[in-house]
């Protein structure tokens, strides 16, 4: 099975941006006017500005797994990017919350 996450934007061109950074690399692929990030194996995440998705921009909540929590957040600190406090969950997963230009929430989690 596929996965196909979409994420309502207002604004391509900034958010085109900010993913980049985001990710650390420009849109893996584009397909019309979506622009889509491989995250795994088998699963995309779509930035789509079209008028059609307006009313849904915002309400985005993603998390991804990650290794490598510090790196990406000293990245993202590179570009402007910030985010919320690092929590760490009793389990010892390390978790960060991090909203998008239109408020779309990127989480980060981290195993210990």
């Amino acid at each position: 099975m596929d996965l196909h996450s979409v994420v309502c934007v207002r604004d391509r061109t900034i958010s085109l941006k900010w993913y980049e950074a985001f990710f650390g690399r420009p849109a893996d692929e584009i397909i019309g006017e979506e622009h889509l990030w491989q995250t795994g194996e088998n699963a995309w995440l779509v930035i789509d500005d079209r008028p059609v998705r307006a009313a849904r921009v915002g309400g985005t909540m993603i998390t991804f797994g990650v290794t490598d929590l510090d790196d990406i957040l000293a990245r993202l600190a590179a570009h402007g990017i910030e985010h919320e406090p690092v929590e760490t969950y009793p389990n010892g997963v390390r978790h960060v919350e991090i909203l998008d230009p239109d408020g779309n929430s990127m989480s980060l989690a981290q195993l210990p």
